[in-house]
């Protein structure tokens, strides 16, 4: 008798939960988000309007620059990793001197800048600041067809460069056996205080300011209309960006939807789930990769979380010493590579990361964070989101209604059951749970995302979805 009393209390309360939820987010319909109007420059934001002059950029490093970086490879200090200790402790320095040796001896850098320069890039100011992009447009386009525009947001440890191996499957899908019915103009940015994008001077430059920043890069181009997509922090900055202009974003496409405004069913769902999955509408494979929680959640977040709670607090001490060290920037950033590729490579000595990259492009990732010296503000962005605590900003209450698509990846840290997303993005067109591939899904799988986000467009584009926002 006291457990169907338990259920029907349950009962009462999910249904309660349910009416109050829907209340609140039918309030919240109509409400966008604020373009962040700023100025990143140092000093006084002048007078005078800002320069919108659009240039070309080449990615050119000196024989100072790789004779020092030589220098402070020869001069690394090693330690020795504890036995038996793999990728468990963070990046094992045995497989490190490996790839240190391959940096030195082996990797071609000059021939990775003509690779990077392969694809037309360009600086622009905005808000004061240097916005570095690469903008890549289809070879060649059917008669009567014309290309649409797509803005590709990357995060961190990543750059520009992760999307190399994705472009020519967006930008001339039928030479790569994919259907060819809609074709991309690509535009990959480098997020302020990444890459070759300029740090911003000033304090407060959030996830809000950059998806403010890309909007008036994307409108500064040309395209009062475009498709975005992004994983890591690029799916923030889109995710802002569409609560900015809904009515430029014909759709959004997400690799990572992580959800940070938890509600009373999601807490629900967390206890109960597993033995209930129907009720709170788990698929099968959502209870694989969420359950238990304590060991899946809870506790993956404690152990990998670490480095997000430095860089969220004080980036600058740690990062003055990555800015300094080569060797201490990789190990820093492929102990990412590997455990956000696949947790399971924590148990490999190398870390399993040849298994899923090269060293040629992982390094070439290390030597864009190197040769423009942006770790540090890389880092700062982390203090810039999450210092006044999670789930405290406006975007994070505020849904999410341009066309949705969702690949959700099997190895990514945190798992995101639809049934969550789906409250934040109130217009889900797609949700695959996708066969493979973990954090860095555009370098990994790139065939997989790209077949994703075409059958997302056409999905968009056939029921002309975003015209029904």
């Amino acid at each position: 008798c006291s457990s169907l009393t338990g259920i029907m209390l349950l009962e009462i309360l999910l249904i309660l939960g349910t009416i109050i939820f829907y209340f609140l987010r039918s309030r919240k319909k109509e409400e966008t988000l604020s373009f962040k109007e700023g100025w990143w420059g140092r000093g006084q934001k002048p007078d005078t309007e800002e320069d919108a002059t659009i240039w070309p950029f080449k990615v050119e490093t000196t024989e100072k620059d790789l004779s020092d970086l030589y220098r402070r490879l020869d001069e690394a200090r090693f330690t020795e990793p504890l036995e038996d200790s793999c990728f468990h402790y963070g990046t094992n320095s045995v497989y490190l001197r490996k790839v240190v040796s391959y940096w030195k001896n082996q990797f071609n850098w000059k021939k990775q800048v003509e690779i990077l320069n392969k694809y037309p890039q360009f600086k622009t100011k905005i808000q004061g600041i240097d916005i570095h992009f690469v903008h890549v447009k289809p070879p060649c386009l059917p008669e009567g067809q014309s290309a649409k525009p797509l803005l590709m947001v990357h995060g961190w440890p990543g750059s520009f460069y992760e999307f190399y191996k994705i472009i020519p499957l967006l930008t001339d899908p039928a030479s790569h056996g994919l259907s060819d019915e809609h074709i991309f103009e690509v535009i990959c940015p480098s997020i302020p205080g990444y890459g070759f994008s300029e740090a911003p001077h000033k304090k407060g430059f959030n996830s809000v300011s950059a998806a403010s920043v890309f909007y008036e890069l994307m409108l500064r181009l040309g395209f009062s209309e475009f498709y975005a997509q992004g994983g890591d922090w690029g799916w923030l900055i889109c995710t802002n960006l569409a609560q900015i202009a809904p009515n430029h974003l014909k759709g959004l496409h997400l690799n990572l939807a992580s959800v940070t405004n938890m509600g009373f069913t999601h807490l629900l769902s967390i206890l109960l789930g597993r033995y209930l999955p129907g009720l709170f509408g788990f698929q099968e494979e959502d209870v694989r990769r969420m359950f238990p929680f304590l060991k899946k959640g809870l506790y993956r977040i404690l152990s990998e979380s670490g480095y997000a709670h430095i860089q969220a607090t004080k980036p600058d001490s740690v990062g003055c010493g990555l800015n300094d060290s080569p060797v201490g920037l990789a190990a820093y950033i492929l102990e990412k590579f590997s455990t956000w590729t696949d947790l399971e490579f924590r148990n490999l000595e190398d870390g399993g990361l040849e298994r899923k990259f090269n060293l040629d492009d992982l390094l070439t990732n290390i030597m864009i964070y190197w040769v423009s010296g942006c770790i540090v503000s890389s880092m700062r962005f982390y203090k810039e989101n999450l210092q006044k605590g999670i789930g405290t900003q406006k975007h994070e209450k505020l849904p999410v209604q341009v066309p949705t698509g969702i690949a959700s990846f099997p190895n990514e840290v945190m798992h995101t059951p639809q049934a969550w997303a789906q409250k934040k993005y109130t217009n889900i067109v797609s949700f695959h749970l996708m066969p493979k591939g973990g954090h860095f899904a555009a370098l990994e799988e790139p065939e997989l995302l790209a077949e994703d986000i075409l059958q997302f467009v056409g999905k968009v584009e056939k029921e002309q979805l975003w015209r029904k926002k």
